[in-house]
């Protein structure tokens, strides 16, 4: 009998109580990430993305209504104890949240933090056993002279260096799930690498699963075996991330890669999005994306596409057929 897949999300769906009423952040999304794979999960900010991956964690807040199919191993997750989501997260699934410097607890030093996930998974370690190990992941992640900067509070690494500890303490238990929340914000662009390489490279070395939560294609270009991108919770476009970059079948994919910055044969002003995402509370009654997209006709504005194989991909787009051409910018990613 063949191992159950590490990740499938069938028809979930996340929505919250307000005063203005129910509002739905995700709709309908089905998500499959195999050991050792990349997944990329791709849209704006209000998208959905990181609501759908803190869905599958259990970290929603108890006012979060989710409701579908999340299933680890074949061990459905969705009802689950808080106890028994206690002995998966920080062990067998792991999660490097967005911000680690309010992540972190400022009173606590940086070791002390990577030895309580190690001793919250394994009690049998003794002090000496936990210090050893937490600098051995703190080389891992190559954070210079780690035997001395074991014993340092977050405010006194350097941005990249907090998201490297983030990294160290993700990976402690050697997870077979890691999600990663954004995990380049508001680093520039060296330290995005340098990020990115640590990631890739523990990946592989750990065979994990990661899902990686992003606003930039450009970040999952070369990292990702496949993409998924969502636009007003919903996932608009699938695909295997070489058909994804050489012919995206959504106009929305289309224009994230367009707004990607390029120093080859740039000319004139970048390209931009106009308009905004659809209010959750009032999306029209069609595409999402209508309002924005410029292939917008009235089939678009009144009947809402369904997620549908096109080619080598799925895109939910009346016209996925006619979107198939290589993009400029597309080429110039790969």
């Amino acid at each position: 009998m063949s191992e159950p897949a590490l990740l499938e999300v069938r028809d979930l769906r996340v929505s919250f109580k307000t005063a203005a009423g129910e509002l739905e952040a995700v709709c309908g999304v089905d998500l499959d990430l195999a050991a050792g794979e990349v997944l990329g999960v791709v849209g704006e900010s209000g998208s959905g993305k990181s609501v759908a991956l803190k869905a599958i964690m259990g970290l929603l807040p108890p006012r979060a209504r989710v409701t579908g199919s999340i299933r680890f191993r074949g061990r459905e997750l969705l009802g689950a104890s808080e106890r028994e989501m206690r002995r998966l997260r920080g062990g067998r699934i792991a999660l490097i949240f967005q911000d680690p410097l309010t992540a972190f607890n400022p009173m606590l030093t940086i070791g002390e933090q990577i030895a309580e996930m190690l001793m919250l998974h394994d009690r049998s370690l003794s002090r000496a056993q936990l210090r050893a190990r937490t600098v051995e992941l703190l080389e891992l992640v190559s954070i210079p002279e780690p035997s001395s900067r074991i014993d340092q509070y977050p405010h006194e690494f350097s941005g990249g260096m907090r998201q490297r500890a983030m990294i160290a303490m993700a990976v402690a238990n050697r997870p077979e799930l890691l999600i990663a929340d954004e995990p380049t914000t508001a680093l520039d662009v060296t330290v995005q690498a340098q990020i990115l390489d640590v990631l890739r490279d523990l990946q592989r070395e750990l065979d994990i699963g990661l899902a990686l939560v992003t606003h930039d294609l450009g970040v999952v270009a070369g990292m990702a075996h496949r993409v998924s991108v969502m636009y007003s919770g919903r996932i608009v476009e699938h695909a295997a991330v070489d058909d994804l970059f050489a012919a995206p079948r959504h106009p929305y994919t289309r224009a994230l890669l367009a707004s990607i910055p390029r120093l080859e044969g740039a000319r004139g002003r970048l390209a931009s999005i106009d308009g905004s995402p659809p209010s959750l509370a009032g999306r029209p009654p069609g595409c999402a994306f209508a309002p924005r997209c410029p292939m917008s006709a009235a089939v678009c504005r009144s009947e809402r596409p369904a997620l549908r194989p096109v080619g080598g991909s799925r895109s939910a787009c009346h016209f996925a057929e006619q979107l198939g051409a290589r993009t400029e910018e597309a080429q110039a990613l790969r």
